[in-house]
């Protein structure tokens, strides 16, 4: 599979910058403080894994007008540099007693104005990736520019995905699906859980993925205890239900699929609880049509996950976004009024309760298009596959 092209065209980012400003003009805001690596990503093309280090903060900075201006340390100005970006501020870090405070006090006076609004994402599924009392001194020090909520616009940026973007997650998915194809050689009877761990993610390295962030999954005696242990050294059994979860990335953007296999032999009760999760799933791909809600799409799979008789694994939701993270807005929950639109990007994950301390979970990956759901995962087969 030929991957898609590395990175974005200044187009593309233009286009994202352009749409963000529409919405701060329509929200009253001069300027946005974005500090999360994903942010950041998004208006510049910034991919580093130095983010893993927590020493240093970095700042990105929308205007109302023009090109983001980056506030960053000076390790990452050669990187930075070969991005669409031109107004890039560097100081050297780590600078405890002024890690960066001064010059993003600085330039958020000059991009706001004095008495303007600056929007920092504050709501659910966000963060500050700066120190707290940093952040107090850089308010004390911009006095008397209000800091407002950006939550909304940045989210709603994120929902929709350009064909670029869906490009980069659906290569990621084939990826991922073909490994999982090839599970007869990593997991096997007597295989240990932490073996099996292992070589799956050799195994999608070599396939192609750039890293492997997440990887969870278990395995027991006709189904699993949980979706997001660490495996333990304990070999696979006959009987055994084996599932494992991978948010894999390509090119800074992840997939986020499982699949569930049985080792040597299924019993009838996890054929009949992968049989259910297959159809709730079914339901949840007729539902995802552009118009309908987060909360229909919950519905829909949950009740065919009640006609099991069992209880709900305490999952939460039944599904989530994705995209340059490995979980985005929304969430497929009975609550969420969030309405679908073409070129969003979701997981279906249905899940439920075999038996007490028993689970199974299926997950897919689709983009939601102007006719309905497309598969970016390719679809599971519809009855448990057994390993030998």
């Amino acid at each position: 599979m030929t991957p898609p092209p590395t990175g974005f065209s200044a187009e593309e980012f233009q286009r994202r910058t352009a749409r963000a400003q529409q919405l701060m003009a329509a929200n009253d805001l001069d300027a946005m403080l974005l500090t999360t690596e994903p942010e950041v990503r998004y208006f510049s093309g910034f991919l580093t894994r130095f983010w893993e280090s927590p020493t240093r903060p970095w700042f990105l900075i929308v205007p109302a007008a023009g090109k983001p201006a980056a506030a960053i340390p000076t390790i990452g100005a050669d990187l930075m540099s070969k991005t669409w970006l031109e107004d890039i501020r560097t100081w050297s870090a780590p600078c405890p007693e002024d890690d960066g405070v001064t010059l993003l006090a600085d330039t958020l006076r000059e991009v706001a104005g004095s008495k303007g609004r600056v929007g920092v994402p504050m709501g659910h599924e966000t963060s500050l990736r700066m120190p707290l009392a940093d952040f107090a001194r850089v308010r004390a020090a911009v006095e008397p520019l209000e800091f407002v909520d950006a939550t909304d616009i940045v989210q709603s940026l994120n929902r929709v995905k350009s064909e670029s973007e869906i490009a980069k997650i659906a290569h990621m998915c084939g990826i991922a699906g073909r490994v999982f194809d090839d599970m007869a050689a990593i997991a096997r009877t007597g295989t240990p859980l932490t073996d099996v761990f292992r070589d799956f993610q050799i195994a999608l390295l070599a396939a192609g993925a750039d890293w492997v962030p997440y990887l969870a999954g278990g395995a027991g005696p006709g189904g699993y205890g949980d979706v997001i242990s660490l495996p333990t050294d304990r070999p696979l059994q006959a009987g055994d239900v084996l599932m494992l979860d991978t948010g894999a990335v390509h090119d800074g953007y992840f997939c986020d699929f499982d699949r569930n296999y049985a080792i040597g032999r299924a019993d009838d009760e996890a054929r009949r609880a992968y049989r259910t999760l297959y159809a709730a799933t079914e339901a949840g791909l007729t539902a995802a049509k552009p118009g309908a809600t987060c909360a229909d799409l919950y519905r829909a799979m949950h009740r065919v996950i009640a006609t099991f008789g069992g209880a709900d694994a305490e999952a939460g939701r039944l599904g989530h976004g994705l995209g340059m993270r490995l979980t985005e807005w929304p969430s497929l929950i009975a609550t969420d009024a969030t309405v679908l639109e073409p070129g969003m990007v979701l997981t279906l994950e249905p899940s439920l309760e075999i038996a007490p301390g028993r689970i199974m979970v299926h997950e897919e990956n689709i983009v939601i298009r102007e006719n309905g759901p497309e598969l970016l995962s390719r679809r599971a087969p519809p009855e448990l596959p057994v390993l030998d």
